[in-house]
């Protein structure tokens, strides 16, 4: 049983911690030329929980990337508070304000990650101090990952380390306040497809990749109206989506292109066999390319569908805390890595989806206490 007191008596105000967070450029892109580290937001961070008595992890990434894991209490059981530090990259021209300033109006906070998703550390921060000097019976457990936007590196790296350990976890997606059991997964697939250029006027000089990638295609919406066979009554959209994101190629109009490269996702169901999928997607393409003599290459990024424990009690916790039944999403998060983790997983958070990844990404102002209120029961619910 842990000894540890909670929340030494501080006066962290939390809209300095907000603004602090907000100033903190933390883009993750996986355009090198937008990325940026998130070191700064986890220097302030383990600042912040160490001033709370939380011992501080900074688990090292890459070149300016990390993830912290701080603790306070030992042994089993506990709650994981987690989020990620990264934010998409911002068009600033269509902003009405310096997205890297807190500003409020219009009954919000205003500013790029308040939604999604800096405010979810604050407010931790907040719900924290509304505990200050009382023991902990079971370790409470803060992380904040990097690169959640690009790559999910920061929540695949603690899969590896096997850390942290606990029983319930809470990720601080933007979701209205209400409990999500649920969400589809990402297939992130990069499709680049090799001909072989030449001069336009005879076509039997070269294989031309661009023509490739459009048999590819066709294939690719063939596939994805044969998945909509396979439905779940628990989303709005209730079966697997696909989506043609980005292509380029070719580089002249008298030029047999040579190279094509095209961007698309998957959303699947939780439940559906990923490996069979992924068979299937490579066996079309294959065939395709053998046809044409083309070489190809195809790099995947998973984020695995999540669907919470049966009988999960964080799940029924949660919907009591809230007062509302949980539910799904179509966007993906860390959850599965902390359910593979071996944790009971939901995802709550203040801010709304609608907002994240928009210019005047902001958050209610209105959902700021009763969010604080919710984190502050749970930690009281699981640790003390």
């Amino acid at each position: 049983m842990s000894k540890h007191v909670l929340g030494r008596k501080s006066t962290i105000k939390i809209s300095d911690v907000m603004s602090r967070l907000i100033a903190c450029n933390s883009v993750s892109s996986i355009d090198p030329t937008l990325d940026h580290g998130n070191l700064e937001v986890i220097s302030l961070l383990a600042n912040y929980f160490e001033v709370l008595g939380f011992k501080c992890e900074i688990m090292k990434l890459a070149d300016k990337k990390a993830n912290l894991i701080a603790t306070l209490g030992t042994g089993p059981g506990g709650l994981v508070l987690a989020g990620h530090t990264d934010t998409v990259p911002c068009d600033e021209e269509l902003w009405d304000s310096d997205p890297f300033a807190l500003t409020e109006r219009n009954n919000s906070w205003v500013g790029l990650g308040c939604c999604d998703m800096k405010s979810f550390f604050a407010l931790s921060i907040a719900a924290l101090q509304q505990h200050h000097g009382k023991n902990l019976r079971h370790p409470l457990i803060i992380i904040a990952t990097a690169d959640e936007e690009s790559s999910m590196r920061g929540a695949r790296a603690l899969v590896a380390a096997g850390s942290p350990v606990a029983r319930r976890a809470i990720i601080g997606e933007p979701t209205g306040m209400r409990p999500v059991s649920m969400h589809k997964g990402i297939m992130i697939e990069k499709l680049a497809v090799t001909g072989k250029s030449g001069h336009s006027s005879n076509p039997y000089l070269g294989r031309n990749a661009m023509e490739t990638m459009h048999k590819v295609i066709s294939q690719l919406l063939e596939f994805r109206d044969r998945m909509r066979h396979q439905k779940h009554p628990g989303f709005e959209i209730d079966y697997p989506t696909l989506n043609l994101g980005c292509i380029r190629g070719g580089d002249n109009a008298n030029r047999i292109c040579g190279h094509c490269f095209l961007a698309f996702e998957i959303r699947p169901l939780p439940g559906m066999n990923i490996d069979q999928l992924q068979f299937d997607l490579e066996s079309e393409i294959a065939k395709i390319a053998e046809a044409d003599r083309a070489e190809w290459n195809l790099e995947r990024l998973l984020v695995p569908p999540f669907k919470a424990n049966e009988n999960s009690e964080m799940v029924s916790l949660c919907e009591k805390l809230t007062g509302h039944t949980s539910g799904s999403v179509a966007f993906a998060t860390e959850a599965p890595y902390f359910q593979e983790l071996g944790m009971d997983v939901v995802v709550l958070g203040a801010g709304d989806i609608e907002v994240a990844h928009q210019p005047n990404e902001y958050l209610l102002l209105d959902r700021i206490n009763p969010n604080i209120q919710f984190l502050s029961e749970l930690i009281g619910h699981c640790c003390l």
